[in-house]
């Protein structure tokens, strides 16, 4: 039997990765992080263990790489859906919609994704985490920022800052009012993006996981 050309075991390493970051935002969200090992991961998976640190060098490099998918595959969804639209403002209200979905669908993933932040090791960059600087980038930029270089952190704090309003244990803020906050401040009508309310909301809520991990190929891709 002829060896794999290079193409193919990339191509299989690709889909060992996405695997892996799919069974690991699965675990999280269904158990919380502490009760989720790398061992449970990899089983997820159908992976060998060692597999595990071929790719990430522990637990919480893993699970922030995998939420950051989850992040940027869903404002990628958001910002792509149908009608599409062009609109810097309406794209700017559908990805604030996108990320503070994920705090009102996904409270345990999130709340265990904002803990990782704050320990010592902190933000760790990594190929989700810069597609979802890119996109957000872009809708900035589409929005009409003069200076995206400035205007991106504030976006990102702001929207960072909503997501553990809306997750702080007994003491957090509903989602429609953090919501109301960030479209005030940006100008948005209330309409746009997808209301919490809205039929399109309510469906988004009743979706597995398992497209953003998808193990085709994807123009953009990390």
């Amino acid at each position: 039997m002829s060896p794999r050309s290079a193409s193919v075991n990339e191509e299989l390493r690709r889909r060992s990765r996405e695997r892996l970051l799919q069974a690991a935002v699965e675990l999280v969200d269904e158990h919380g992080y502490e009760a989720t090992t790398l061992g449970d991961i990899a089983d997820r998976a159908g992976s060998a263990r060692g597999l595990v640190s071929y790719y990430f060098p522990g637990k919480r490099q893993l699970v922030q790489s995998a939420v950051h998918r989850l992040m940027h595959r869903t404002l990628e969804e958001a910002l792509e859906r149908e009608p599409h639209t062009e609109d810097g403002r309406e794209r700017l209200a559908r990805a604030i919609d996108a990320i503070l979905g994920l705090a009102r669908d996904r409270p345990v993933l999130m709340r265990q994704h904002m803990a990782g932040l704050l320990q010592a090791e902190g933000f760790m960059p990594c190929p989700e985490q810069r597609r979802l600087a890119e996109l957000l980038s872009d809708t900035v930029a589409r929005y009409g920022s003069e200076d995206v270089a400035a205007d991106y952190p504030i976006l990102r704090a702001l929207l960072m800052g909503a997501v553990y309003a809306a997750l702080i244990p007994g003491a957090s803020m509903p989602v429609p009012v953090l919501r109301a906050e960030l479209f005030q401040r940006y100008g948005l009508d209330r309409e746009s993006g997808v209301p919490p309310e809205s039929e399109s909301g309510t469906q988004a809520r009743e979706r597995d996981l398992s497209r953003f991990f998808a193990t085709e190929e994807r123009p953009g891709n990390p």
